[in-house]
């Protein structure tokens, strides 16, 4: 067919509302079995907190290491 066939990529927005949605689900699936963890071994939400200060650390982490490349390839 044609050549000249654009790709066609989300805007920006739309990869930060991605982004920011899936950083919320990895937080609450950690806070969720962190409590369902709680719940078993009987403690005091020590791993809901645990988790779900692990699971910001890791979403923090991969939305820098995909964000810091688009930066310097845009400079």
């Amino acid at each position: 067919m044609g050549k000249n066939v654009k790709k066609t990529t989300p805007s920006g927005g739309a990869n930060y509302l991605a982004l920011s949605f899936q950083m919320g689900l990895l937080i609450f699936l950690a806070a969720y079995g962190g409590m369902k963890l709680d719940q078993k071994v009987g403690s005091f939400h020590i791993f809901a907190i645990l988790f779900s200060l692990l699971a910001i650390i890791l979403s923090m982490y991969y939305i820098i290491r995909k964000e810091i490349p688009k930066k310097k390839k845009d400079d």
